[in-house]
């Protein structure tokens, strides 16, 4: 047995089915050998993203695992790990290293060094019968506190070393650990919730990461409390659910900003609370209620009067208790509430129904949006976005279907993010139809990878909003194409996703956008990945972008 072959029977333990990978590294045959299926990408940095996503559906367990080689493979994949790092996505990272004697010679790549700022974990596996200790540390680190990437270089001749028995650990046995809050910080939070007029909870992805949906609806309809979700936490929070308002990011909803401009007390939920370009600033002047299970997280960009450091499920539950014990159920069912929420939305909507069922004669990508919701319901899908435009026209009006059936980012990532996501999001959910949408601009950065879809047997389906154009940089970018037409694009999309072996379509009739997904819908059940390329107008309205 060599070091690898441990390796792979360990993932095996922990129950890795899929190990995304771009030659050359021994860690695929060891993998392949061990019934661990090897999914290769074009690009490193979406093999990444397709680790990325499978860990955002399946909780991180089994976590997504990405190995590539030493020098440009490490390199090439840096930003995927960077987007891993910024959201906070638990997946397993297994670089190759250069030998031993090469270490740290100039201009050898040192993945050591170069990843440390974005990842939780990571460590050089020097000495092969030392392979069950760091492997366990590296599991372990993926399954407590705040998640994050986790990274063991593997030098290239101890790869192949032989190992003895003792290089292999049983795995499966790492448990995730998690604490409760300090009762009193507790106590306190609740009553300033109890005491408030108009209080919000606003939701991050700690929730779905804690599984603690079931308590957040519970606290929710307790106090009757108005809940928003971040965009990674979108989700999280049943949007169907009368109390639901939606996501707030650079751009919110009606419902979101009505109700957190006029709130008095915010709850903060595994929410980080960090300010940046895709969070929604919080108003000032507001009593803040922060539970985070990472204390970098408190009074980092606001005064936090009321922080509760704990697990989400497990402060959710002790929180429920303490506000139970102070307002009983006086508060619960309280229909003015859902009413209020329901008027707002319902004149939100109206104002924008003009864009929403607009006939043409060049697509709108909200009806595009629109129209999805209505040819596939949300609970029986997986959708994400892509940077720029699709991000901020999706998330307002995309109302999801349960946890984990949205997958939000945006913090540090590339053009292309999408893709990548939501092929691993179909490995994790074969029964949910999984679909990104990504502009033109996007697909241009890793279209190719598309085939990586449609040769691994994953059948996603890919909108590309097609307008020719950089719309979102319309006003950044005024003189130069003036000047010299910089922000336009070209090309034939559809014709691309069906050279590469998939179903694709051009749809330039707005009428036929839900006819479009019903027939997409119907290939990916076939196991055909389809390509959707909507011709559309160049839309830069959003809504309510940098309300607060």
């Amino acid at each position: 047995m060599q070091t690898i072959d441990a390796i792979a029977e360990i993932l095996k333990r922990e129950g890795v089915e899929y190990l995304s990978c771009f030659p050359t590294t021994p860690v695929i045959e060891a993998c392949a050998a061990a019934g661990i299926r090897p999914v290769i990408c074009r690009q490193e940095r979406v093999g990444v993203g397709i680790a990325d996503g499978y860990s955002r559906v399946t909780n991180g367990r089994p976590p997504g695992v990405f190995a590539m080689q030493y020098g440009p493979g490490a390199e090439n994949a840096y930003s995927g790990v960077a987007t891993s790092f910024s959201d906070s996505v638990p997946i397993l990272l297994l670089p190759l290293g250069h030998p031993r004697e090469r270490q740290g010679v100039f201009p050898m790549f040192d993945s050591i060094e170069s990843f440390a700022s974005v990842t939780k974990h990571l460590e050089r596996l020097n000495l092969s019968n030392n392979t069950s200790q760091v492997m366990r540390r590296a599991v372990n680190a993926l399954y407590t506190g705040r998640p994050g990437p986790s990274m063991i270089e593997i030098p290239a001749d101890v790869a192949l070393e032989e190992v003895s028995e003792e290089a292999f650990y049983w795995g499966g046995n790492v448990r995730r650990s998690a604490s409760q809050a300090d009762p009193d910080d507790v106590e306190a939070a609740a009553k300033a919730l109890c005491s408030a007029t108009y209080p919000v909870i606003h939701a991050g992805q700690g929730v779905m990461y804690a599984e603690a949906t079931d308590e957040l609806v519970e606290l929710s309809e307790l106090l009757s409390a108005p809940v928003m979700t971040t965009l990674l936490g979108k989700s999280g929070f049943p949007e169907q659910h009368p109390l639901a308002l939606g996501s707030g990011t650079g751009v919110m909803s009606g419902t979101v900003y009505h109700f957190v401009r006029r709130a008095d007390v915010i709850l903060g939920v595994g929410s980080s609370f960090t300010k940046h370009g895709m969070s929604m600033n919080l108003p000032a002047g507001r009593t803040l209620i922060q539970n985070t299970n990472d204390p970098r997280d408190l009074n980092k960009d606001y005064d936090v009067q009321f922080p509760v450091i704990g697990d989400a499920k497990l402060a959710l539950r002790q929180m429920i208790e303490a506000c139970r014990e102070i307002v009983g159920d006086t508060r619960r069912n309280k229909p003015e509430i859902a009413a209020e929420i329901e008027s707002v939305r319902n004149a939100w909507l109206s104002e924008w129904r003009h864009k929403t069922t607009d006939a043409g004669p060049l697509v709108n990508p909200y009806r595009v949006i629109t129209d999805f919701q209505q040819a596939v319901p949300a609970d029986e899908a997986i959708i994400t976005h892509d940077s720029g435009s699709p991000r901020d026209q999706i998330t307002p009006f995309y109302r999801s279907g349960g946890p984990r059936s949205y997958l939000g980012w945006g913090k540090s990532h590339g053009l292309g993010t999408g893709l990548g996501l939501v092929i691993g999001a179909k490995l994790a959910a074969p029964e949910k139809m999984c679909v990104n949408f990504m502009g033109d601009a996007a697909f241009g950065m890793v279209g190719l990878d598309f085939e990586t879809a449609v040769r691994s047997g994953a059948p996603i389906t890919t909108v590309v909003l097609n307008n020719s154009t950089m719309a979102v940089e319309t006003g950044a970018m005024e003189r130069s194409h003036n000047l010299y037409n910089t922000r336009d694009l070209g090309g034939n999309y559809a014709d691309m996703g069906r050279a590469m072996g998939g179903y694709a379509e051009r749809i330039t009739d707005p009428a036929e956008i839900i006819p479009a997904f019903q027939r997409a819908r119907r290939q990916n059940e076939e196991g055909n990945a389809v390509l959707l390329e909507f011709i559309t107008n160049e839309e830069i309205d959003y809504s309510h972008k940098r309300a607060f």
